[in-house]
């Protein structure tokens, strides 16, 4: 019976947004080495979709693994197709309460390879990278 209120309490937290879903493993989409900085892209899926998408972005050391307080951070995304102009979407990112890491949603309208553009500027310095991820 202490197991079923216990898990009841949990699921309770969870829901109502008190205790966050940390647990809850969010699956790599793409990786990138900048100078000493490490950007990973992730989401619950481990993809991006045609559609609106919610997603992680992380910045660690490349030296020892350690959250890098980013700051001020942007990703756009951009594919070019021939005789078209290039299909640009920016992402929204807010910085999330564990350091280095920021919480983003983004809108396709269709499939396609996107050009990744990160770029940052606060207390672990200033950069910026560009990647591709698939959007399926």
């Amino acid at each position: 019976m202490k197991r079923l209120v216990a898990a009841f309490a949990l699921v309770l937290l969870v829901a109502v947004g008190i205790m966050p879903a940390t647990w809850a493993t969010d699956k790599t989409i793409a990786t990138q080495k900048a100078k000493d900085v490490v950007i990973t892209l992730k989401s619950e899926s481990g993809q991006w979709t045609k559609g609106k998408n919610a997603f992680v972005l992380e910045f660690t050391s490349a030296k020892d693994t350690q959250p890098l307080d980013a700051g001020t951070v942007t990703l756009n995304t951009s594919m070019t197709m021939t005789g078209m102009a290039p299909m640009i979407a920016g992402a929204t990112l807010n910085p999330d309460k564990a350091p280095g890491r920021y919480l983003g949603t983004i809108e396709f309208l269709d499939t396609g390879t996107r050009q990744v553009t990160v770029t940052w500027d606060g207390p672990a310095g200033k950069g910026s990278t560009k990647f591709y991820a698939p959007v399926r």
